[in-house]
């Protein structure tokens, strides 16, 4: 096993998408080259300010803390090959998913796959196929077009999300009520952790 920058990692509920509400422990690694301008955590951009920490002790902090389900989030995480992480935390009868923008391939071996591809960067067409999962941000009103886009190349168990971005829920968030109305396999995902107050 090797070593991953480690921006944070928690345990907490999952507050959007599929599995709200679930309790989770998150590990967010450090290294991003998307480049969202309204990205909510932008100091895990630059990997090289986040510590080393062997995979070996992220396991372990998953099964002290009792964690049925582990959240590999970033940043973006597939810069790293996170076969014998994954494969580690599956031995312990964990269940492990991603949070990806699907640039870089797939490494790792997963319970469920949540693919949120963003305008910054094109993402790899594998992810339409293997994603559990798709959340698109919203940030403009434009970005609702630019949702069905990609929804019309998924998947057909995908389960598909809209998302406002925080700053801009008042906005945004009206027009998406309606688009959801519109188009019915599609569902309105609402950053829940954040009205809670929890990580």
């Amino acid at each position: 096993m090797t070593s991953l920058p480690l921006m944070e990692s928690f345990y907490t509920l999952q507050g959007e998408g599929f599995h709200k509400g679930k309790p989770a422990y998150f590990v967010r690694l450090g290294g991003c080259d998307v480049g969202c301008h309204w990205c909510d955590v932008k100091e895990s951009w630059d990997k090289d300010l986040h510590p080393t920490v062997s995979e070996s002790a992220i396991v372990e902090e998953v099964v002290n803390v009792g964690a049925k389900h582990v959240v590999i989030t970033g940043g973006e995480p597939l810069m790293y090959n996170l076969d014998s992480l994954t494969a580690e935390l599956r031995k312990r009868d964990v269940s492990v998913h991603l949070e990806t923008s699907g640039v870089y391939p797939l490494s790792g071996t997963w319970d469920w796959i949540c693919f949120s591809p963003k305008k910054f960067k094109k993402p790899r067409e594998e992810f339409y196929q293997i994603s559990d999962e798709l959340k698109i941000v919203i940030f403009n009103r434009s970005d609702v077009k630019w949702s069905l886009e990609h929804g019309e190349k998924m998947n057909k168990k995908a389960h598909l999300f809209v998302q406002p971005e925080w700053s801009k829920e008042a906005e945004v968030l009206p027009g998406l009520l309606q688009f959801v109305k519109n188009n019915q396999h599609w569902r309105v995902s609402l950053q829940t952790h954040k009205y809670m107050n929890i990580p």
